[in-house]
């Protein structure tokens, strides 16, 4: 060792004699020069006696062009700190690498999570076309910003600017950003990215707060979606032209004609429909019994059947394919897609307009205006539920009769 060297930032870049050199300042704190075939190398080495091991150990502390006198000398005073408190400073060293290699081993990227996720839900949702619809929003919205992350780099930053990219129409026009224009579908996409990342933390891919939770931090980086979503109704068509537009459809033929009329007859939603079942109909009392986790309020619904309905369902049994009163033609084991019901009303010019949803508001408009049915028991029909409490504790009975009556009434309705 050279006791000549001049620990100054110039004097120890001029030092060219290889070996250890001292710090005469800092106690266990070394610079070595190694020489080398293009020049020489200098690093700081720190020097001590493991409280583990018991034995004399070194460790590399980075090269003097990186780090300075000053830096190396703070760096050895914590150092030994913690072989004082007992600690292999080398040895610490490598457990934090190696944790850190471990959770890059062990974590995935967003785009696999999403994958390994959809499948993994697959079994709990009623038909593919809901697991289609997952897969499309976070392949379009969700991957070309985020799917190349790993989950435990994704922060609350990442999830508010894809919900704030850009939408651009067919034209190449921008229509403005995601969350404020397609609010709906943005609202549904950033849930499905907070339920892959609970997915994730549930595997302990990541650990802490969800960054897509909007209770969080993102709440504060978008605005409202209340206060921004335009509300829209669903174009509904007169209940005046009800009969001629029954008179029409019946000119046509296929499942999907039959659910429609099937829908307009009992006016209920499109899901309840397609998702119709066998098993759910007694045809001792003509009675469909649609169950609690298919309705829309969560409570199961008993829709009395007219008699048009009754011969729908007997010409549908002759015809039985699958579990499903109107099974999909491509698919056998699946129910038929809502967008067959879609497609007949746009094939039909003079009904363009309206949409299968919209025959509900048919029915209330034509109940309210030419029939003296109380608003409870039209409104029971729709299995609308009840915002007011009170109202429903004391509505314990689904007027299941008087309804009967009311559908066989709109039955002749249709047509006359």
């Amino acid at each position: 060792m050279s006791r000549k060297v001049s620990f100054t930032a110039r004097g120890l870049s001029s030092v060219t004699t290889p070996g250890y050199h001292r710090d005469p300042e800092s106690k266990c704190l070394y610079m070595q020069v190694v020489k080398g075939a293009y020049g020489h190398s200098r690093s700081w080495i720190f020097r001590y006696t493991s409280p583990t091991l018991q034995k004399r150990r070194e460790m590399g502390l980075g090269a003097l062009e990186i780090h300075s006198l000053a830096e190396a000398r703070r760096t050895v005073l914590e150092l030994r700190k913690m072989v004082i408190d007992g600690l292999d400073p080398a040895e610490e060293r490598a457990k934090t690498k190696n944790s850190a290699i471990q959770a890059i081993s062990n974590s995935i990227t967003f785009s696999k999570a999403a994958e390994l996720c959809i499948k993994g839900k697959r079994a709990e949702w009623k038909n593919t076309k809901h697991a289609d619809q997952w897969e499309s929003t976070i392949k379009t919205f969700v991957i070309p910003f985020i799917g190349h992350l790993r989950v435990d780099q994704i922060t609350t930053a990442h999830i508010a600017k894809l919900l704030e990219q850009e939408i651009k129409k067919k034209s190449g026009e921008i229509e403005g950003p995601f969350w404020n224009v397609r609010t709906e579908t943005a609202t549904r996409v950033r849930q499905r990215i907070e339920v892959i990342l609970d997915w994730c933390t549930a595997h302990e891919y990541i650990k802490g707060e969800n960054p897509a939770r909007l209770k969080g931090a993102l709440a504060h980086l978008l605005p409202k979606a209340n206060k921004i979503q335009k509300k829209t109704h669903h174009p509904a068509l007169p209940f005046q032209q009800i009969g001629e537009f029954i008179k029409e459809l019946r000119t046509k033929s296929g499942f999907s004609v039959l659910a429609l009329e099937f829908l307009i007859l009992t006016a209920t939603r499109t899901s309840e429909v397609l998702n119709a079942r066998w098993s759910e109909f007694d045809m001792k009392t003509k009675v469909w019994t649609i169950p609690a986790e298919r309705m829309k309020a969560g409570k199961a619904h008993r829709v009395p059947l007219s008699t048009r309905a009754v011969e729908i369902y007997e010409y549908l049994a002759q015809h039985r394919i699958n579990d499903f009163l109107f099974p999909s033609i491509h698919h056998k084991k699946e129910s038929m897609s809502n967008m067959s019901l879609i497609a007949i009303m746009k094939r039909m010019p003079a009904y363009s307009q309206y949409v299968p949803h919209g025959f509900r508001s048919t029915f209330r408009d034509w109940a309210a205006e030419t029939t003296d049915y109380p608003n409870e028991t039209v409104e029971l029909a729709l299995a609308h539920a009840i915002k007011n409490k009170s109202e429903a504790a004391y509505r314990r009975q689904d007027q299941l009769e008087k309804r009967s009556k009311l559908m066989e009434e709109w039955e002749e309705f249709i047509n006359y």
